[in-house]
């Protein structure tokens, strides 16, 4: 991370929080204390955020600072970028979908269908998924899960976000690094909406059932496909 961009950037914010009073200060915006109060930490942990002397917090103390800064989504994004900057270390690409897969999937238009990863990745995927899932220039179901658009394309947005965070969590919990990458970019982007439901996760989630998504109320059913991958076939259909 070049030049503690992130403790410039927690500075630059907690300086332009308005104060809890309207006393003169010499400084503006929250003070150190003040802020370290709000996000539950210790004032000496602050500085050393700050200062750059700790470059590695942890998703929950970047989610608490990032709820007492009151940040936007833009700027819960960019903390994370900050932090994602310095570490240096590409993922490892996933392992190739094997032939038989893709036409797989060409058998099954025009049913919406997917493959994705254990972290949720479309690996690839149906013209009609493409055309209803809502995704865009997204490519990771549980991110998009919790994402500003996500409350408008699944009118039952809370039992899906339930059913996307159990599913992270299972993944991360069996070692998929990048389960455990995708959870600690959702504590700091999502905040709450994401950990609260990612930590209070007590079973699997389904492996059939319904979705709405959009205007569509969908069937599922989801196939284990043999392999390193621990790839899923997600195949979606109309319910009528």
């Amino acid at each position: 991370m070049a030049d503690n961009a992130l403790g410039r950037f927690l500075r630059a914010r907690r300086e332009a929080t308005t104060p809890p009073s309207t006393e003169r200060r010499r400084t503006p915006g929250l003070r150190r204390g003040e802020l370290a109060d709000r996000a539950r930490i210790s004032v000496e942990y602050l500085t050393r955020l700050e200062r750059g002397t700790d470059r590695s917090p942890s998703g929950q103390v970047l989610s608490a600072l990032a709820d007492a800064l009151a940040m936007t989504a833009d700027e819960r994004v960019h903390l994370y970028r900050l932090i994602k900057a310095g570490t240096n270390c590409a993922p490892p690409p996933p392992p190739p979908l094997r032939p038989t897969v893709r036409a797989t999937l060409d058998a099954l238009e025009p049913t919406a269908a997917a493959v994705l990863s254990p972290a949720g990745d479309v690996l690839a995927s149906t013209a009609r998924f493409r055309e209803i899932s809502g995704l865009n220039d997204e490519q990771n179901l549980i991110r998009f899960a919790f994402s500003p658009e996500s409350k408008a394309h699944y009118p039952d947005w809370d039992r899906v976000a339930n059913d996307r965070a159990a599913a992270l969590r299972a993944a991360a919990d069996l070692g998929d690094h990048q389960a455990a990458v995708l959870a600690f970019e959702l504590s700091i982007t999502a905040g709450a909406a994401f950990t609260d439901r990612y930590d209070a996760a007590a079973s699997l989630p389904p492996t059939t059932g319904t979705e709405r998504w959009g205007p569509h109320l969908l069937v599922f059913e989801t196939l284990y496909l043999p392999g390193d991958g621990e790839h899923r076939l997600m195949i979606y259909f109309s319910h009528h």
